[in-house]
């Protein structure tokens, strides 16, 4: 089996702090497409329609290693073109992202609400890593883990390439603490602290997880803090990291997060609300670093607003 060579460095640099798209043109045993204008149409004409595909190429937008790739140039396989693709306009999200931590590592950053962690979907300039990558001035800044973009705190994210993977196993591998804080309803009945165990999954393009019977998959410890009238505060220690975790455990336990736009009725989609966001914090990261074997701790500088 032939062994793929490793990718060139891209020739064009980062946009608003987002990687040019990178494609490798596939074999064609077939020889269907005689020049790379015809490969690029076939592969990309029924996403943004030919003429935009043709404007692209005329104005030099699809990139080879040696410069501006034209389109009646032979079709070659193996051969890497890069481009930057047309950004979605996304509301600006009108919350800053604060640095708590960073060395020649490693930064913890106080994601806000409403900010997603990377690109993803309609979320791509307006993201934490985007933002950093520009406000810091480090385009190769990536993500050791993900927060979710409704919930605000802290994320680690990683300076170097090399170090990516050590940080990543750290949360693959459970050995990162971390403890949230929610403000939901106070149920006087109800016995806490207490550790929630279920099996949560998630479909693809369905908005809510759900629990469902069998072998439990995601485990979380809550407690309340205090309690303001009809509201509390809550502590949230999650031992395993399903998506929504916390929010469908707390909606489990008849108390939905304040101002849960999913959890336990998934609203209309809609102009963000700005001034209700869901009430849910990323407080602390505990680990020890894998290079210097130190012990972390870091806390957000971010409150919630929930209780007042």
């Amino acid at each position: 089996m032939r062994r793929r060579t490793k990718a060139p460095s891209s020739p064009l640099p980062q946009r608003d702090g987002i990687d040019p798209a990178r494609v490798r043109l596939p074999e064609d045993p077939e020889g269907v497409w005689g020049t790379v204008r015809e490969h690029l149409l076939d592969r990309y004409a029924g996403a943004i329609g030919a003429g935009r595909v043709e404007a692209m190429l005329l104005s030099g937008r699809f990139v080879g290693v040696d410069g501006p790739v034209r389109g009646d140039e032979p079709y070659a396989a193996g051969r890497y073109v890069w481009f930057h693709r047309d950004f979605p306009v996304e509301p600006a999200v009108p919350f800053p992202i604060g640095v708590v931590h960073r060395d020649e590592r490693i930064v913890v950053a106080d994601k806000p609400h409403f900010l997603a962690t990377m690109p993803r979907g309609r979320h791509v300039t307006e993201t934490a890593l985007a933002r950093l990558r520009r406000d810091l001035g480090m385009p190769r800044l990536q993500p050791a883990h993900r927060l979710d973009r409704l919930t605000a705190g802290l994320v680690l994210f990683v300076v170097r390439e090399e170090d990516r993977g050590a940080y990543q196993t750290l949360f693959r591998d459970r050995a990162v603490r971390k403890e949230y804080e929610a403000v939901a309803a106070y149920e006087p009945g109800l016995e806490l602290p207490v550790t929630v165990r279920s099996r949560i999954e998630k479909e693809r393009g369905v908005m809510a997880a759900r629990e469902v019977a069998g072998e439990p998959n995601a485990e979380s410890r809550i407690a309340l803090v205090e309690r303001a009238g009809g509201l509390g505060r809550y502590r949230l220690e999650p031992v395993t990291g399903r998506t929504h975790q916390l929010r469908v455990h707390m909606n489990a336990l008849g108390l939905p997060i304040l101002h849960d736009p999913v959890y336990p009725v998934v609203r209309e989609d809609g102009p963000e609300d700005f001034g209700r966001p869901l009430q849910l914090l990323a407080r602390t990261l505990e680990f020890t670093d894998p290079f210097t074997g130190g012990e972390m701790r870091f806390e957000s500088r971010l409150a919630l607003s929930g209780l007042g």
